[in-house]
């Protein structure tokens, strides 16, 4: 890291939580100035909680206690986390998932890409926490129903109850990381997410709805 850094002035970091005290320590003896950090849209909701629980606010609080300058995006769902059902998909034709209303506003990797580059070469959003997201609210059988199009075939959503969700997930993540993915889907069902005007204040184009980025992406359900 002390390499990669040298005569460096501003980093985009999308680091692990346990090796952020690393990159503080090498940043600040390379002299970097100022670092825009890939966080997340849980961080003020974990700032309010058990510090053995935090992810992405530990990652802001080092980086500020590090005395850059910072600007924190703060992304919500991805798009792409949905390439998890392509087995199902294949094999089945089916998507199971829980809390069949939960209203997301997931966004493309890319549109996090393309905020990143503009705050990246302009100061003008340094000392901001801006969320982000994609354009729409969106269910889980919507973005079903837009892979079905996309693919040209029936794909059909079955609702999981809690029990039968974590039984199928806990044994890949542990039980909980699959209880917090839990939680976050019954809030979601509980009190919708609305979209960010983020995107497109940013980048001056409107962000990728999640039917374009399921005809972008049908051959990886295929």
């Amino acid at each position: 890291m002390p390499a990669a850094l040298a005569g460096v002035d501003t980093v985009y970091l999308a680091p692990l939580p346990a090796y952020v005290d690393d990159f503080v320590r090498c940043a600040r003896d390379a002299g970097v100035r100022r670092v825009v950090v890939l966080s997340g849209e849980p961080a003020e909701y974990e700032a309010q909680g058990d510090p053995a629980s935090w992810h992405y606010y530990r990652l802001e609080r080092a980086i500020e206690a590090g005395g850059f300058t910072w600007t924190f995006l703060r992304p919500g769902q991805f798009m792409s986390n949905t390439l998890g059902w392509a087995p199902s998909i294949k094999a089945e034709g089916v998507v199971r998932a829980p809390y069949g209303t939960a209203v997301q506003t997931p966004i493309d990797l890319a549109d996090i890409a393309a905020v990143a580059r503009v705050v990246l070469q302009s100061e003008r959003y340094d000392g901001q926490k801006i969320t982000m997201s994609g354009p729409e609210g969106i269910s889980p059988p919507e973005q079903v129903a837009h892979l079905a199009t996309a693919l040209g075939k029936e794909v059909r959503f079955e609702e999981q109850t809690p029990d039968e969700y974590l039984a199928a997930l806990a044994p890949a993540v542990g039980l909980e990381t699959a209880q917090w993915l839990l939680d976050g889907f019954r809030m979601m069902a509980e009190w919708p997410m609305k979209p960010e005007p983020a995107v497109l204040e940013i980048t001056g184009r409107p962000g990728v709805t999640y039917a374009e980025w399921a005809e972008t992406n049908a051959d990886a359900f295929r």
